[in-house]
């Protein structure tokens, strides 16, 4: 029998990783050597997300703690558009995904798992990426380490943020 090993889920699993305070504005900034931030602008980054669904899954978050689009600043809002937007080229490029999912989840009932700080999604999906694992386990497999993950695609990142 083959065993998955992802440690790092533990605490969300188990729901004993202690509050405390906004995981966004509390993120460790590079050049921290536990940094998820793979970008940083002037008003919103993008970091992989600690707990992805499939590897690069990325979230593109504003600096400013709000909790929704519409209090959102225009700068803010055009920024996060335009993240999202270097963060899909980034992905094809890094992975080779064959479609991206981009979503924004607002309240706990659309499945917000950080309600106070309003972030999107970007999620690399391959054809027959749901398996058994996902479907009947509920476990996730990932081949890729977060660090490799970022390792991956802070060079791109930093080559495609240059040519904007």
């Amino acid at each position: 029998m083959d065993r998955l090993w992802s440690p790092w889920r533990l605490e969300y699993v188990t729901g004993t990783k202690p509050d405390t305070g906004c995981v966004f504005c509390d993120a460790p900034r590079p050049p921290h050597p536990d940094s998820l931030i793979v970008y940083e602008h002037k008003t919103c980054y993008v970091i992989l997300n600690l707990y992805p669904y499939n590897n690069g899954h990325l979230l593109v978050v504003p600096y400013r703690h709000t909790g929704s689009l519409a209090s959102l600043t225009s700068e803010e809002l055009h920024e996060m558009a335009d993240l999202q937007a270097l963060s899909e080229k980034a992905l094809v490029e890094a992975y080779s995904p064959h479609g991206i999912n981009v979503g924004v989840n607002l309240g706990k009932p659309a499945g917000a798992g950080v309600l106070e700080h309003v972030h999107a999604h970007l999620v690399p999906r391959w054809n027959g990426d749901t398996n058994f694992m996902t479907v009947v386990g509920t476990t996730r497999v990932l081949p890729e380490d977060l660090r490799q993950s970022a390792a991956r695609l802070k060079p791109i990142f930093a080559k495609l943020g240059d040519a904007r």
